[in-house]
C-alpha cells in the first residue's frame, strides 16, 4: 500500500553565498533586465511603427510578442546548460549576448530585422529567469524561497513601473533606437556586478551531464510531479492575462481613453500594487504559508475581474475606474504568481535548472500565445482584457483545486509512503 507524498511548505533555508540584501538585489537586477526589455518598449511602439512603416496598430504588438516567444522557447536550452556548466557560466554568457542583441535592435533597418533581433534578445536573456531561479533554489527552498522570491519580485516589479517612463524619457532626448542602446549599457553593468560578486552555487555533486536520456528523464519528472505541473499551469493562465495587458495597454490608453500621454503614469499606478503585494508576501509568507496566501489572492483576482466586467457592462468604465480595478487585479496577480513559482519548484531541488526551464517554457510560451490572443481581440474597449483576466483566473483556480485535491486555503499535509 502506498500514498502520494505532498511536500509541506515548512520553512527551510541554507543561505546565500553573499550578503542577503546584495543577493536579493542582484537576483532582482538579473530578472529586471527581462522586464526592461518588454515594458520600456510600450511608449515607443507608435514611433517604431512610424519609423519602420508598420501600418497596423495591432501589428506593433509583435515587437513585444517576439521577445516573449524567444524568451519562452529558449528556456528549454538554458536549463540543461545551467545544470551542466553552472549558473554563473550560463548567466555571464547570456548577459553578454543580450547586450549584443540590443545593439542589433538599435541598428535594425526593417521591421523583420527588428523582430529577429527581438526574438534573439528574448532567447538569450531567458537564462536570467532559468539560472536565477535555480540559483535561488540552490540556496533556499520552501517558504524561505518564497520569501526571497517575493522580495526580489518586489524590486523586480519596480522596473515595469518605471520602464515606460524610462522609455518615454529617452524618446524626449532621442529616437526609439536609443532605448536599446541604454538597455545594452545597463546589461553590461549587471554583468560586471554578477561577475565580480557572485560565485557558483551549483554543488559539484549536483552537476548533471547533457544527454538526451537525462534531459528527457528530468522533463518527465518535472511534468509528472503534481505540484510542479499544477502550479506551472496555474501560473501559465495568469501569465497569459498579464501579457494580454502588456499587449493592450498602449492602445487602451490611446483609443479607449484618448490619453496616450498618461500611459507611463497609469501603467505605474496599475503596477505598483504588484510590488506592494510582494513586499507584503515577504513579511507574511513564513507565518501564513504559500498556499493560503496564493489561493486567497487568486480568488481576489477573480472577484475583482468579475466586478470590473460588471462595471463596464453598466457603462461605468472611466480612466479612474480602470486604473483602480487593474491595480487591484495586478496586486492579486503578484501575490499569487510569486507563491505559485515557489511551490512549483518545491520538489525540484536536484534538477532545479532543467525544472525551471521546463516550467518557464510552459508558462511563458503558452502565456505569450494567450496574451497575443487577448491583445489581438482588442476592439476599442477594455472588455477583452478584463474578460481575459477573469477567464485566466477561473482556469487557474480549477487547476489549483485539482492539484490540491480540493484542499484549498490550507497548508499541504505530509503523508509518508507506507513501509
Amino acid at each position: 500500500m502506498t500514498a502520494e507524498t505532498l511536500v509541506s511548505d515548512a520553512p527551510a533555508m541554507r543561505g546565500a553565498p553573499i550578503g542577503f540584501v546584495e543577493f536579493v538585489a542582484l537576483v532582482a537586477a538579473l530578472m529586471s533586465l527581462t522586464a526592461l526589455g518588454i515594458d520600456s518598449m510600450l511608449p515607443a511602439l507608435p514611433a517604431i511603427g512610424e519609423s519602420l512603416g508598420i501600418a497596423s496598430e495591432n501589428s506593433r504588438q509583435y515587437i513585444v510578442t517576439a521577445f516573449v516567444i524567444g524568451f519562452g522557447v529558449a528556456q528549454l536550452v538554458h536549463g540543461p546548460l545551467a545544470d551542466r556548466f553552472g549558473r554563473r557560466t550560463v548567466l555571464l554568457w547570456s548577459l553578454g549576448l543580450y547586450a549584443l542583441a540590443n545593439v542589433a535592435c538599435a541598428l535594425a533597418g526593417s521591421f523583420t530585422l527588428l523582430l529577429i533581433a527581438r526574438v534573439a534578445g528574448g532567447a538569450v536573456i531567458a537564462a536570467a529567469r532559468v539560472a536565477t531561479i535555480a540559483l535561488v533554489r540552490d540556496c533556499y527552498h520552501g517558504r524561505a524561497m518564497a520569501r526571497v522570491m517575493s522580495i526580489a519580485f518586489m524590486v523586480f516589479m519596480i522596473v515595469p513601473i518605471l520602464a515606460p517612463t524610462f522609455g518615454w524619457s529617452v524618446l524626449q532626448f532621442g529616437d526609439w533606437r536609443a532605448i536599446f542602446w541604454v538597455i545594452a549599457g545597463l546589461t553590461l553593468v549587471v554583468l560586471a556586478w554578477f561577475w565580480v560578486r557572485m560565485p557558483e552555487t551549483l554543488a559539484l555533486e549536483n552537476v548533471l551531464p547533457i544527454t538526451p536520456a537525462r534531459i528527457l528523464s528530468d522533463w518527465r519528472q518535472t511534468l509528472s510531479d503534481r505540484l510542479s505541473l499544477g502550479y506551472t499551469l496555474a501560473a501559465t493562465a495568469l501569465m497569459g492575462s498579464l501579457y494580454g495587458y502588456l499587449n493592450s495597454i498602449q492602445q487602451i490608453m490611446a483609443d479607449v481613453f484618448a490619453k496616450p500621454d498618461l500611459l507611463a503614469l497609469i501603467f505605474a499606478v496599475t503596477s505598483v500594487t504588484m510590488a506592494a503585494a510582494n513586499l507584503m508576501n515577504s513579511r507574511i509568507v513564513m507565518k501564513l504559508g504559500t498556499r493560503l496566501i496564493s489561493h486567497c489572492a487568486l480568488s481576489g483576482l477573480i472577484l475583482v475581474s468579475l466586478v470590473h466586467l460588471g462595471a463596464i457592462e453598466a457603462n461605468w468604465e472611466s480612466l479612474t475606474s480602470f486604473a483602480v480595478f487593474q491595480a487591484l487585479t495586478l496586486g492579486c496577480f503578484g501575490l499569487a504568481t510569486s507563491n505559485f513559482s515557489a511551490m512549483a519548484m518545491e520538489n525540484m531541488g536536484r534538477i532545479a535548472g532543467t525544472a525551471s526551464s521546463v516550467q518557464g517554457f510552459v508558462s511563458v510560451t503558452a502565456g505569450a500565445v494567450i496574451g497575443a490572443v487577448i491583445g489581438q481581440a482588442f476592439d476599442g474597449t477594455t472588455v477583452p482584457l478584463v474578460l481575459g483576466f477573469l477567464l485566466a483566473g477561473l482556469a487557474a483556480l480549477a487547476v489549483v483545486a485539482l492539484t490540491e485535491r480540493g484542499r484549498l486555503f490550507r497548508p499541504a499535509i505530509v503523508v509518508k509512503p507506507a513501509e
